[in-house]
């Protein structure tokens, strides 16, 4: 059997200091193809001849561009991760499109804004591509330990979420998809109500970020959401950065960054908090993205519809803040 021909955009710099800038994201995505054997990394481009060429070295990729229409149109692919800023997702994701690929794995937020979001899941899903959006924090043991509590219903109704971060694009973007996937997605907003901060500058990505936000919100089934990002001085005003709160009890996730501080619970009545064991897992990982991405692949040799699918991402980016509606 043929391996899958993956092609990268986006290779960036894998020394320089991760931020607002990026985190090299590319390299992240290289680990985890390296890990399936169903898999080969065919071609990378990057508009940095330096970046491209000490990626395709670290990993032995055989084919390096500066453009990466030129390597849609020659490498043959069957799969592109597309790990560049957001501004830049869309006319990637509608070209890999345009040259035949069966999926397209892009980094998160997907789009800076609606339009553009909504216009890259329509194409896939006219042209019956796999388009997914790297939102991994959903293949990790907190999260799936407090979406299990959700369904199973034993801390009563879930009435509604808190949730803090330290920005929209970075952090925000996950912790918010985190929340309609304890719902178990495909629940969207009724309403959005959001107050946005931006007296100074700040580019994250290359997209102004707000300084600081609130944002209340009600999904459809009748569950609200209260969000809250940017505290001065790295302020932590909630003190966590997902709880939902059930009408007999309360789940925290990422109280803290390492397993002991991933998850915990209490229910009314109980005096004590319970820690559920996450096999090693805070809420940045380890082995998400390898996890994420094996799934990604399976989903596409299979036909399964993977849970990071855009029609799931859509759900997060209609209710975070953007610059413009188009």
């Amino acid at each position: 059997m043929s391996k899958l021909r993956v092609g990268v955009i986006g290779c960036g710099d894998n020394t320089r200091r991760k931020g607002p800038e990026g985190y090299a994201m590319a390299w992240a995505h290289a680990n985890a193809y390296q890990r399936l054997e169903s898999v080969e990394i065919a071609a990378c481009a990057d508009i940095s001849e330096a970046n491209g060429r000490a990626f395709a070295e670290h990993y032995g990729v055989p084919g390096v561009y500066l453009d990466y229409r030129a390597m849609l149109a020659e490498a043959k692919l069957d799969m592109v991760s597309i790990c560049t800023w957001m501004k830049l997702h869309e006319p990637m994701v509608l070209a890999a499109i345009d040259a035949g690929v069966q999926a397209i794995h892009c980094e998160k937020p997907m789009a800076d804004t609606w339009g553009g979001a909504t216009r890259m899941a329509a194409a896939a899903q006219a042209a019956g591509v796999q388009l997914t959006f790297n939102h991994q924090r959903r293949y990790g043991e907190p999260f799936q330990i407090a979406r299990q509590m959700v369904q199973s219903g034993e801390l009563g109704n879930l009435l509604r979420f808190e949730c803090e971060f330290g920005n929209i694009y970075d952090t925000g973007t996950h912790f918010i998809d985190m929340l309609s996937f304890f719902l178990g997605d495909g629940v969207p907003a009724k309403w959005v109500l959001a107050q946005v901060d931006y007296r100074t500058e700040n580019l994250v990505f290359g997209a102004h970020c707000e300084n600081q936000q609130v944002l209340l919100f009600e999904y459809a089934n009748g569950v609200f959401g209260f969000v809250y990002s940017g505290a001065p001085g790295g302020g932590r005003p909630l003190g966590v950065i997902n709880r939902l709160i059930f009408d007999g009890g309360v789940i925290d996730v990422g109280f803290g960054h390492g397993p002991k501080d991933a998850i915990r619970y209490l229910k009314l009545g109980d005096g004590d908090w319970q820690y559920p064991d996450t096999n090693g897992h805070g809420i940045h990982g380890p082995d998400f993205i390898e996890r994420a991405i094996a799934d990604v692949v399976d989903c596409l040799q299979s036909g399964r519809k993977c849970m990071l699918d855009a029609s799931n991402a859509l759900v997060a980016t209609q209710i975070m803040p953007r610059r413009s509606a188009r």
